[in-house]
């Protein structure tokens, strides 16, 4: 509306003395209504306002908005090395997860045992007394034997590591306290039950 118009621009403008503003009201021929801050042109009715000039303050400038440094990139950790390809087992690091050989327990036929590691024993002939033609025993000649095999029966698995233990007892017993003959061959015996424990989940 012109009235409202005419009332923002004259306080947009300054005044003609600081410590007062001087408002003029026109009104045209037509009746319409002007306020501002100038005489009224001719041919209008004036009416003018004296009023106080307000007191203005100065605006403070606005405070200038510190720069925000940009994030970081964030910190990229190296790849991890690849893992070195482990080592290929040698021989010895694998029969170390690895039970034992089987082992074999066998009954003679006076009652004896001994352990193997043959299923099935060699057969052995075993001497038998000749006599003469009247029963003499000492009339007897020549030799005779019978061929026997002994009874064996496979040491079960948890007995396993204890029966080659006492076999690799035996080995030592036999090339410690044996005759110098045969001293080198008991020794190779023992060394090499000695070895099949160490490397086997027995454990030595």
């Amino acid at each position: 509306m012109p009235y409202r118009l005419a009332w923002l621009m004259l306080l947009a403008t300054p005044a003609a003395h600081a410590d007062e503003v001087v408002i003029y009201r026109c009104t045209d021929a037509a009746g319409a209504l002007t306020v501002q801050n100038m005489p009224c042109p001719k041919g209008s009715r004036q009416q003018v306002k004296r009023m106080p000039a307000l007191a203005t303050v100065p605006m403070a400038p606005a405070a200038s908005t510190p720069a925000v440094a940009p994030p970081a990139a964030p910190a990229i950790a190296p790849e991890p090395a690849a893992a070195a390809a482990p080592a290929e087992a040698t021989p010895a690091a694998t029969a170390a997860h690895l039970p034992p050989p089987n082992l074999f327990r066998c009954t003679t036929r006076d009652g004896g045992g001994y352990l193997t590691e043959d299923s099935e024993p060699a057969s052995r002939c075993e001497p038998l007394q000749t006599t003469g033609l009247d029963g003499n025993p000492q009339g007897g000649a020549g030799q005779a034997c019978e061929v026997v095999r002994d009874t064996c029966a496979r040491v079960p698995d948890e007995g396993l590591c204890e029966a080659w233990k006492k076999r690799r007892d035996e080995a030592e017993v036999a090339w410690r306290f044996t005759r110098t003959e045969t001293s080198e061959k008991n020794k190779a015996e023992f060394e090499r039950v000695q070895r099949i424990l160490a490397e086997s989940t027995c454990g030595g």
